[in-house]
């Protein structure tokens, strides 16, 4: 058996660090030489919530020589055509790319390599690429899992395969219902990635902010709106129903959400948005695989999107470099709280 994870930047090295820790043979693959270089050289350093250092076997794509049972992919969306492209003559016969992308990523994957070949996996924790080779674990150890679900043609088998790696590292929820854990994820990040990145903040400033809660909280009513409207049946997030917590009609409701709130991402206060990180490079983000993935599904069903219409606006001007990343930009929300 074969695997990589291809991808392997902040998320995609801490995995690779815990199963090659627990024995898996695993390559690590990411484009950027440094960074390999760096892995080749001292291993893979998990600091944060955890500390260790993990010889790793790390590799640029050029170099992969297939074929691959398994490959996690961690790039980014954006680059979702170009990179099938290239995975697909590497996998084998019964070889599956394990998405754990953000956004809604299986239909695109699934129409480029097939369906028979594609697993969806959400991952409900953290991490920050602090320099080549080095990544801080953001989530709290405890708070670790994975979600995983089946497009049509997985055998038992392929899925079997693919959990039991993931498992080596956390807990693995089975999703019967793919689409929707993708979109309680989506609301997750829409939320938290998607605000922290318009503020230039890491989830605890949405999740505590006084001036961001409000917001925070009609982001996620207007995910469930739009949600709903598609006939989507929210997945509980760590067994959670996040609907239930904090969607609202009424004041009072909206009150005891607030109050929830920064107790449900308590162990996840310190995740710096991957889109921030992004940003702080000089690199495009995913805004629109994200809260544009709201709007545009809005737009579809005639649902009103304005907070996640505001967080694309603003998180396109960071990017082209009209904004300052920092929390002045809340005030280019305040009307919305």
């Amino acid at each position: 058996m074969k695997y990589a994870i291809y991808g392997a930047g902040s998320l995609g090295t801490v995995l690779g660090a815990y199963l090659t820790r627990a024995g898996v043979e695993i390559e690590l693959v990411n484009r950027n030489r440094e960074h390999v270089e760096a892995l080749r050289k001292d291993g893979a350093h998990v600091t944060g919530t955890v500390e260790m250092r993990v010889p790793v076997t790390a590799i640029l794509p050029g170099e992969m020589t297939g074929p691959y049972d398994v490959i996690f992919l961690m790039t980014k969306q954006l680059e979702n055509r170009e990179v099938a492209g290239v995975l697909k003559p590497l996998l084998s016969p019964a070889g599956v790319i394990v998405t754990l992308q953000n956004g809604i990523p299986e239909p695109e994957l699934a129409e480029i390599v097939g369906p028979e070949h594609v697993i969806g996996c959400v991952a409900e924790w953290g991490a920050t690429l602090e320099g080549p080779g080095t990544v801080r674990l953001t989530s709290a150890p405890d708070s670790l899992s994975f979600h995983m679900g089946r497009m049509l043609g997985i055998t038992d088998e392929q899925f079997d395969l693919a959990r039991g790696l993931l498992e080596k590292m956390c807990p693995v929820q089975v999703e019967e219902n793919l689409v929707g854990a993708r979109w309680s994820k989506l609301l997750i990040n829409a939320t938290f990635s998607g605000l922290g990145t318009a503020v230039g903040g890491v989830f605890g400033d949405v999740s505590e902010g006084k001036d961001l809660q409000n917001i925070a909280l009609r982001c996620m009513k207007e995910c469930i709106d739009v949600g709903n409207a598609a006939g989507v049946a929210f997945a509980p997030v760590q067994g959670k129903d996040i609907t239930r917590l904090f969607y609202y009609k009424t004041p009072v409701k909206r009150a005891i959400a607030r109050l929830i709130l920064p107790i449900a991402m308590k162990k996840h206060r310190g995740i710096e948005p991957s889109m921030l990180q992004d940003l702080k490079k000089g690199k495009p983000c995913e805004i629109d695989a994200i809260n544009g993935v709201v709007c545009a599904y809005g737009r579809k069903y005639g649902v009103p999107t304005p907070v996640n219409d505001r967080i694309v606006e603003i998180v396109r001007k960071e990017q082209a470099g009209a904004l300052p990343l920092d929390h002045s930009n809340i005030a280019l929300l305040r009307d919305l709280g």
